[in-house]
This record gives C-alpha cells, sequence and structure tokens, in this order.
C-alpha cells in the first residue's frame, strides 16, 4: 500500500507506549496497534486530531505517501 504509517516513529520521539497513548486518545491498544503496524484500512479525522493533539505533530508525520515501483 502506498500509504505508510509513521506512528511507531512518532511514539518513539515522544517517548510514549502504546497503552499510555491510546488510553489519552481514549482508542482500544488493538485498534491503534493495527493503525501503528499499518494495517488499517481507514483512520477517521477525530482520531488523527486526537493523535496528533497528543504527539504535538502535524498528520504528515504520521502519515505518509509513497509511489508504488
Amino acid at each position: 500500500m502506498p500509504i505508510i504509517v509513521n506512528l511507531d516513529v512518532m511514539m518513539a520521539k515522544r517517548k510514549i507506549s502504546l497503552g499510555e497513548l491510546a488510553e489519552r486518545i481514549d482508542l482500544t491498544p488493538v485498534n491503534l496497534s493495527i493503525l501503528k503496524t499499518g494495517k488499517a484500512k481507514a483512520i477517521r479525522f477525530s482520531t488523527l486530531e486526537a493523535i496528533c493533539k497528543e504527539l504535538d505533530c502535524q498528520p504528515g508525520d504520521i502519515l505518509e505517501y509513497r509511489v508504488e515501483e
């Protein structure tokens, strides 16, 4: 898939665990893990907004587009 999820990179930069972030944004750790591993097919803007607010970042820091070759 040409959309890459860099959530794990931002979480590492901010030194926050998956469980802590999930609790702060009111999402289950399982659903956040699905997003983090790139297995999610979609993300709600409200979820993306909550993640960006907690990690103090922009959506482009989390989501990246790469052309498939």
